[in-house]
């Protein structure tokens, strides 16, 4: 399949002992790495980040990262949620990859999900962390058709053509190696799509409803087109939705061959609410599950 040069990059870990720096409120980092493709050309990634503490005292960083070819720029990710690398989370994402990686023998892994569950946030931490590259399927679509968004492909050419596209899409992936994808909401209701992603690892990330209307509702629904065009509290109609979604959709992620539980994870770490899990903690709940079944 043709991906784009960003997904190409080979990419390594950088392990960053913050205590070295002068205490700042932010910090800038520049270093450069190789095309695993293109030898002899290097790529520049920098990073700006501002490392804050939740109430749980969890460390985080607020991060923009772009990448430049050739002086010219090929990507630039921005992230809310990734978490400062010298975090106790990251020792143990670290360790748990190291125990699965060798067992992987690169397959891919595709994250399934509601709307809102954290696939995308969650896949982007994990194919970090596992030196895999990162896949919104989504994503693929929009370029595919050449519309910005699923909404606006929602609106031109309506539900069946996205679906369609969307198992295209997956096909197309089910022939690579070393990607996580993050999969659309409503991938897992065609048995075809789950035929492709049967030669990965699929991983379901629970999320309870609550969980996911209050998410939706706090950052809008334009870009959900399953939910969008109603009017009243946003929280009520995100819920309602969803549970309807959810009611049509439960049997078939139960297909997933792991389970990722943000209520199971609450009850092990000793939460109750499980909005305080963060997004390394789902993933490191991802590799011990993926673990459970190599």
């Amino acid at each position: 399949m043709e991906a784009n040069f960003a997904q190409r990059m080979q990419i390594s870990t950088a392990w960053i002992d913050t205590d070295k720096f002068p205490r700042k409120p932010t910090s800038f980092l520049r270093f450069s790495g190789r095309f695993k493709e293109h030898k002899g050309h290097q790529v520049f990634v920098s990073a700006q980040f501002r490392p804050v503490r939740d109430e749980n005292r969890h460390r985080w960083a607020s991060f923009q990262v772009s990448c430049s070819y050739n002086n010219s720029q090929v990507s630039t990710l921005e992230s809310e949620s990734l978490q400062d690398l010298l975090d106790e989370e990251a020792l143990i994402l670290k360790n748990k990859s190291q125990e699965i990686e060798p067992y992987l023998n690169g397959r891919c892994i595709y994250l399934v999900g509601m709307m809102g569950s954290g696939k995308t946030t969650v896949g982007k931490i994990l194919s970090r962390t596992i030196h895999y590259s990162f896949c919104d399927c989504d994503k693929l679509v929009e370029q595919d058709v050449g519309v910005p968004s699923v909404a606006k492909i929602f609106e031109i050419h309506g539900e069946d053509f996205f679906r369609d596209k969307e198992t295209e899409a997956l096909e197309k992936l089910s022939i690579e190696h070393r990607f996580v994808v993050s999969t659309g909401g409503g991938a897992v209701i065609r048995d075809e799509n789950w035929m492709y992603m049967s030669k990965g690892i699929s991983v379901w990330l629970d999320v309870p409803l609550e969980e996911l209307a209050q998410r939706i509702a706090a950052v809008g629904t334009k870009s959900r087109p399953l939910l969008d065009n109603e009017s009243g509290d946003a929280y009520t109609n995100a819920f309602r939705r969803l549970s309807t979604l959810f009611e049509k959709r439960h049997k078939a992620y139960k297909n997933a061959k792991a389970r990722v539980s943000l209520e199971n994870i609450a009850a092990k770490l000793g939460y109750k609410d499980v909005s305080n899990i963060t997004p390394a903690m789902i993933a490191i709940e991802a590799l011990e599950q993926i673990g459970n079944i190599l």
